[in-house]
């Protein structure tokens, strides 16, 4: 077959992609085709800059153009990305595409380090990223992101006071622990915690970001109730580790996503601390939480489970001295690194496959 853009589209209507499962023609994944005697040269423009298939699509597009066409053909395939969305002419947050919920049921499993290693992950990939501390009593990503000093900026925009986030390590961040004294306790009762949520989320120049992570205090509370009545969320990840106890409260709070009046989709269910390892003794793994808990959660709700993360000193001391794990070339950071993927993976197949969510309008 003659080298044209036509052939180039007919031979890649063969090559699909994996998760969404349609053909990249079909879903306007293939851009800024350019020949040139026997030279090719198109982008596969990917539904987030994290697709952990990308190597794999690169190698189906070549492929397709060497059965399809011939064998001869000098073929130059670039791999970019336009994250997807759900939330077009959202009138909050219009500029954001994807609102995930971090969850976790209950305290201590981790929640707070699994969200700032994503976002962290994901920033580093090429997307832009932003973090909604929404623990409102218990904030610790100041720490995490190493900024507890620094304080947020103010602009003023018309009659509006906006929030200028502070950024770390290409993460745009706020929490009420760059506003208040580190030392101090935030004693508020729920509406008032409820208040600074709004807050955070409508009175913040949060500008254009592919994906806002809010990390969600223990249990399901105002906190929880407030976020999915202000915006629609694109969708939830529940964090447990693999005990029983855990994974009890875990389960409370993928049922509250699940629940009719709220309807957020469970994009998945992360396992963090699922094993100790030690650093020098990688192939060592120890379960001393218990095996399996985080994956079997998942199956009994018919929702993905991502991924497992270990137990590792190094993780504690990168969340304490505000370098996150995903900074590193290890196997913590290789694991922040594949579940972030998965994670973009999800919401990647939930905007192709679902409708916008809906705020919940009545109290619940």
């Amino acid at each position: 077959m003659a080298l044209s853009k036509e052939a180039v589209l007919a031979a890649l209507r063969n090559v699909q992609d994996p998760d969404i499962k349609k053909d990249l023609v079909t879903l306007n994944m293939i851009q800024d085709i350019e020949i040139d005697g026997n030279k090719l040269g198109f982008t596969v423009m990917l539904t987030t800059p994290a697709c952990p298939l990308k190597e794999l699509i690169r190698k189906d597009c070549e492929e397709a153009i060497a059965k399809y066409i011939g064998e001869d053909i000098e073929v130059t395939v670039t791999m970019s990305s336009h994250v997807t969305s759900t939330r077009d002419n959202a009138p909050l947050l219009p500029g954001v595409k994807n609102i995930i919920a971090v969850a976790s049921g209950k305290g201590g499993v981790g929640k707070s380090t699994v969200t700032a290693n994503l976002a962290v992950a994901l920033a580093k990939q090429g997307a832009k990223v932003g973090v909604i501390d929404a623990d409102i009593f218990g904030p610790s990503m100041p720490t995490m992101f190493n900024c507890e000093h620094e304080q947020p900026g103010i602009k003023k925009e018309g009659d509006k006071n906006l929030i200028i986030p502070v950024q770390q390590y290409g993460v745009k961040l706020i929490s009420i622990g760059l506003l208040t004294p580190a030392e101090n306790a935030v004693v508020w009762r729920g509406p008032m915690a409820s208040s600074a949520l709004k807050q955070f989320i409508a009175d913040t120049d949060w500008g254009e970001l592919d994906y806002l992570f809010i990390d969600l205090p223990p249990g399901t509370s105002d906190i929880h109730l407030t976020l999915v009545q202000t915006v629609p969320v694109t969708g939830a990840v529940l964090v447990t580790t693999p005990q029983k106890v855990a994974i009890a409260d875990a389960q409370k709070g993928l049922n509250m996503f699940q629940q009719a009046q709220i309807n957020v989709p469970v994009l998945g269910v992360i396992e963090n601390m699922a094993y100790f390892t030690p650093e020098e003794l990688p192939e060592n793994k120890y379960y001393i939480f218990g095996k399996g808990g985080g994956r079997k959660l998942a199956e009994k709700h018919n929702v993905p489970f991502i991924g497992e993360i270990p137990l590792v000193q190094g993780i504690r001391e990168g969340g304490d001295v505000g370098y996150p794990a995903i900074m590193n070339s290890d196997i913590t950071g290789e694991a922040f690194k594949n579940v972030a993927e998965v994670v973009a993976q999800k919401i990647a197949i939930r905007n192709a496959e679902k409708a916008e969510t809906k705020k919940v309008e009545i109290n619940v």
